[in-house]
């Protein structure tokens, strides 16, 4: 049964990966991609490292894809953002992503109330993920905070740039 709910987790993963890759609207696209972290947080629980799948939720599906919708959210590129709001309230907009996790709560819920999955038995503690991430792995900790940084300034450069240039756009 495990074998078959990781490879739903797997289809749900790859659909909504290429789905992320094909869309259009970047908003759109970043839900999606919300989606897929979530299909993977649940691999990872189906592997025995549940541990594992509540970082990815939380950083990863959580704090960073919120980030990024923001920043999408505040360049607001190219449409006026009542005409943007009322297409993200489009309920045609959310039926993908709505049913790609439903399916991956079905499979969730099954999981935890179901039959448990047998992880290592041995149970990783908080202090242990500290040391192993600012430990060996420093170096790329720092870098892909650097990475996030110049990407936060970077958009607010962008989004300062395009204010100013609509500001002059309306003095003319």
């Amino acid at each position: 049964m495990e074998t078959t709910l990781f490879y739903i987790a797997a289809a749900v993963s790859l659909t909504s990966t290429i789905v992320v890759i094909t869309r259009t609207n970047a908003s759109h696209a970043l839900i999606y991609l919300i989606v897929s972290l979530l299909s993977i947080a649940v691999i990872f629980y189906l592997l025995g490292a549940p541990f594992a799948a509540a970082l990815e939720v939380v950083i990863y599906a959580g704090a960073i894809m919120v980030l990024f919708l923001f920043v999408v959210m505040m360049l607001n590129l190219g449409q006026s953002s009542v005409a943007q709001e009322r297409q993200w309230l489009d309920p045609k907009a959310w039926i993908g992503p709505g049913l790609l996790t439903f399916v991956l709560l079905l499979e969730l819920s099954y999981l935890i109330f179901g039959s448990p999955i047998d992880t290592s038995g041995q149970p990783v503690s908080p202090k242990q993920v500290g040391i192993a991430l600012y430990g060996p792995y420093l170096l790329a900790v720092e870098l892909a905070s650097i990475l996030l940084l110049a990407a936060l300034v970077g958009a607010y450069h962008l989004g300062r740039r395009y204010l100013r240039a609509r500001r002059e756009e309306f003095e003319t």
